[in-house]
């Protein structure tokens, strides 16, 4: 199967330091889940063994048929179901002690119907945990996004949906901060040939092999030139702080 730069796989050496900060939240919300839990945009499984210990149910859905029947094989006891998101089609009101949505919500057109949704299938009390990107540490237009986040919007965007609302950050420490660095002279080196601004004009479909292309070039890059730094990025080099705006990544919390 082919994949993209949004994927991040474990498989492929480049893509470690992305991989790792995308491991890091299914290992902080494994010390908070149980019960039934639903995930809403499973992808490839990378959080699915992480969280089987803790939960009696899971439940796990992505628009993607060929990677619903390989975890379905792979997590016999679990359910995943080929689903284009939104809505929840089929999937019960006031069932699911937690909801887990990791960089899916900037993927969604209708992202007020997604979290309208989220919140429907929890039941009173249940918590959504949810990850998306800060735009401020976007290097490019990623065309695969429909949006882009700051924190207050999105925070603002859930209240609508969940009585309470705590926004917190992932961030990485000066290792994973010294790859940041890296990556951005690399991709600087790339796009300063957009002496038209394409990027940010053309639409978003027309782009994203370009960008794959492009984003895999850079993190080879950068991985050729310091593979050292690249492969020693673990998941304990990122953690969750109090200053979302100045983090990688929002993580929020959603209590119905």
């Amino acid at each position: 199967m082919y994949k993209t730069t949004e994927i991040a796989s474990s498989e492929i050496a480049s893509d470690n330091p992305i991989h790792q900060r995308l491991l890091f939240p299914y290992l902080h919300v494994s010390q908070l889940v149980s019960g039934d839990v639903l995930e809403i945009g499973c992808g490839t499984g990378r959080g699915v063994g992480v969280l089987a210990p803790q939960v009696s149910n899971y439940t796990g859905v992505d628009k993607n048929t060929e990677l619903m029947q390989e975890l379905s094989q792979k997590y016999p006891s679990f359910t995943f179901i080929d689903m284009f998101l939104p809505p929840l089609k089929d999937l019960p009101s006031n069932h699911y002690d937690f909801v887990v949505t990791f960089q899916v919500i900037e993927h969604i057109e209708n992202d007020d119907f997604f979290l309208q949704e989220a919140a429907r299938v929890l039941k009173p009390g249940g918590k959504l945990y949810l990850t998306t990107v800060n735009k401020k540490f976007s290097l490019t237009r990623n065309p695969w996004h429909v949006r882009e986040y700051d924190a207050i919007s999105l925070q603002k965007l859930m209240e609508k949906h969940f009585s309470t609302v705590i926004t917190e950050g992932i961030h990485g420490n000066d290792k994973v901060m010294a790859y940041y660095e890296e990556n951005k002279k690399s991709v600087q080196k790339i796009t300063r040939f957009d002496f038209l601004n394409l990027q940010y004009r053309l639409p978003r479909t027309w782009l994203q092999v370009p960008y794959d292309i492009a984003n895999r070039m850079s993190r080879l890059i950068v991985s050729k030139a310091n593979n050292q730094l690249v492969d020693s990025i673990q998941v304990d080099d990122y953690s969750l702080n109090q200053t979302p705006d100045t983090s990688f990544d929002f993580f929020y919390t959603g209590i119905k």
